[in-house]
C-alpha cells in the first residue's frame, strides 16, 4: 500500500509540474506575443533613386527555406519526420545561397522569403546580415513575420526560438519601405506560436512622376478550409488595384503558396502535383482573381517548389510552382525563368524576371 501511495504522489507531482510548466509557457507566450500594427514604416531613406521610365528591370524571388530545408531534408509540419538539418549542412546551405546571390548581384530587385535572424532551427545565424554582406551594393529592408520565443512543437524535439521574416534588396533606393500585415488568426493558443504573415511595400520614384510599387509577399500555406488564404488574397488584391488606380506601376512577387492561374506544368523530368500532399494543400489562384490585362509571370517548364514528405528525389518527389510575379498592365513582360538548382540548399528554386516600365 505504501508503494502505491508513493507512486500516486510521484505521479501527482509530475502532473502538477507539467500543468505548472504548460501554464507558465502560455502566460509567457501571451506576454511576449508579437502583435504587429496594420502597417509599419521600415525605412524612409534620404536621397531616393529615380528610375528611368523606359528602362529594363530585373527581379528575383526566392524562398530560401531559412537555409535549413536542403535536398536531404523532410519536415514534420509538411508530413515528414525531421525538425532541422545539421549545423554543418545549414552553414553549407547558406554558403550555397549566398554564392548564387553573389553571382546574380546585378539583379535590380531581390525578394527573399524565410530568412532567419535568430532561430534555433538555423542555429541562430543572422542570415539577413550574411546576405547583406554579399549584396552590399543593394539597399535593403527586413520585415518580421515570425517572432516566437519558443515553439513547443513537436513535443519530442521542439522547434524552439524563431525570429524570421522577408526582405527586399534593391539596386535603387526607395522613397519608403513598409510592412503591411496580412489577415490570419489560427485561434488560441496556436496563434501564439505561429507566423504573423505580411508583405513588404517598397515605393520608388519614376522619372515620369509615377511610382513603382514593389511588393514582396509570403502567403499562408497551412490553412484548412482556405478562409485565411482567401482573406489574405482579398487584401492583396485591394491594395494592388488601388495602387494601379493611382497611376502607379505595380509588381508583386514572392511565395504565394498557391499555383498561378492557367498553370499547366511542362516539367521535363520532375513529377508535378497540385492539391493535397501530406499536410500541404496546394490550391490554385482563381483565373478571375485579377482583371484580364494583369500578367502572371512564372515558368511552367521548371518547378519552383518541392514537397517535404521525404528527401528530394528528382524522379519521385512531387514538385510544383507557387513562386511567381504579378505585374500591372502598364508593365511590359520580357522574360521569366525558374532556375533549376535541384533544391540543393532550399525547398524552393529562385525565379528571375525581366520587365520594362511602359508609358
Amino acid at each position: 500500500m505504501k508503494i502505491v501511495k508513493r507512486i500516486l504522489k510521484v505521479s501527482l507531482l509530475i502532473l502538477l509540474i507539467f500543468i505548472a510548466g504548460f501554464t507558465g509557457l502560455i502566460i509567457y507566450a501571451i506576454a511576449s506575443d508579437y502583435k504587429p500594427p496594420e502597417e509599419e514604416i521600415l525605412a524612409t531613406p534620404e536621397n531616393p533613386s529615380v528610375i528611368a521610365d523606359s528602362m529594363n528591370l530585373s527581379l528575383l524571388t526566392w524562398n530560401i527555406g531559412y537555409a535549413g530545408l536542403d535536398k536531404d531534408m523532410d519536415f514534420f509540419y509538411d508530413g515528414g519526420t525531421k525538425v532541422r538539418t545539421t549545423e554543418e549542412k545549414c552553414i553549407g546551405n547558406l554558403s550555397g545561397i549566398t554564392d548564387f546571390l553573389k553571382k546574380n548581384d546585378s539583379i535590380d530587385f531581390i525578394l527573399i522569403q524565410e530568412i532567419d535572424r535568430n532561430s534555433k532551427r538555423s542555429f541562430h545565424i543572422d542570415e539577413y546580415a550574411r546576405i547583406s554582406e554579399v549584396l552590399k551594393d543593394h539597399n535593403s529592408c527586413f520585415a518580421k513575420n515570425y517572432d516566437v520565443f519558443f515553439v513547443p512543437t513537436p513535443p519530442s524535439e521542439p522547434m524552439g526560438k524563431v525570429l524570421s521574416g522577408i526582405t527586399v534588396f534593391s539596386k535603387f533606393t526607395p522613397e519608403s519601405s513598409a510592412r503591411v500585415s496580412l489577415p490570419g488568426d489560427f485561434g488560441f493558443p496556436t496563434q501564439l506560436f505561429y507566423l504573423d504573415r505580411c508583405f513588404i511595400v517598397n515605393r520608388y520614384k519614376v522619372e515620369n512622376g509615377r511610382e513603382l510599387v514593389l511588393i514582396n509577399t509570403h502567403n499562408e500555406a497551412f490553412d484548412e478550409g482556405g478562409t485565411i488564404r482567401k482573406a489574405q488574397m482579398e487584401k492583396l488584391r485591394e491594395f494592388i488595384l488601388n495602387e494601379y488606380k493611382s497611376g502607379n506601376y505595380v509588381i508583386t512577387g514572392g511565395d504565394w503558396n498557391q499555383y498561378p492561374p492557367d498553370f499547366k506544368p511542362a516539367f521535363n523530368r520532375n513529377k508535378s502535383f497540385t492539391g493535397q500532399i501530406g499536410n500541404f494543400n496546394l490550391v490554385g489562384i482563381e483565373s478571375d482573381f485579377m482583371p484580364s490585362d494583369w500578367k502572371w509571370m512564372f515558368d511552367p517548364s521548371s518547378p519552383s517548389v518541392r514537397t517535404l514528405l521525404a528527401a528530394y528525389d528528382p524522379e519521385t518527389t512531387p514538385t510544383s510552382t507557387c513562386d511567381a510575379f504579378l505585374t500591372s498592365p502598364n508593365i511590359k513582360s520580357i522574360s521569366v525563368k525558374c532556375i533549376q538548382l535541384e533544391f540543393n540548399n532550399s525547398d524552393h528554386n529562385p525565379v528571375i524576371m525581366q520587365v520594362r516600365l511602359d508609358n
